[in-house]
């Protein structure tokens, strides 16, 4: 694949458009691996991982153990104050923003090839999830 856009030029919401389903197909191999197999209990226990309430959750614990470096926080930063012109159907305003953050800082990671950092960052995110 040719690839003609540099990943740091892009805008906070086609980053998290990539890392929404990076962070999505990581969930679901999770599950699917841990023995869930029945499409309505998938689907129920991914809620509790890719929700935007979970992934605000996920990110500010993230940011409060100082767990990004400085270019993460940006990248996420740079997702949760982007103009989105969808709303959330089940969060407020800055839940729906802190999770577009969460999504683009998977998608910058992604597309800058730091598969190692993504893998690092979903296995934190899940064992903060199942911690709950």
């Amino acid at each position: 694949m040719s690839r003609t856009v540099d990943p740091k030029q892009l805008n906070g919401l086609a980053l998290a458009y990539m890392g929404d389903a990076v962070y999505e197909q990581a969930i679901r191999e999770h599950l699917i691996y841990t023995g869930k197999t029945k499409p309505k209990r998938l689907h129920v226990s991914a809620t509790a991982y890719v929700s935007a309430k979970a992934q605000a959750y996920l990110v500010e614990s993230m940011l409060g153990q100082e767990l990004l470096t400085e270019e993460e926080t940006t990248y996420y930063k740079r997702g949760r104050n982007a103009k989105s012109y969808t709303k959330a159907k089940n969060a407020d305003t800055k839940t729906y923003s802190q999770s577009t953050g969460f999504e683009a800082l998977f998608g910058f990671l992604y597309l800058t090839g730091k598969s190692e950092r993504v893998d690092e960052l979903i296995a934190w995110c899940i064992r903060e999830i199942e911690k709950q």
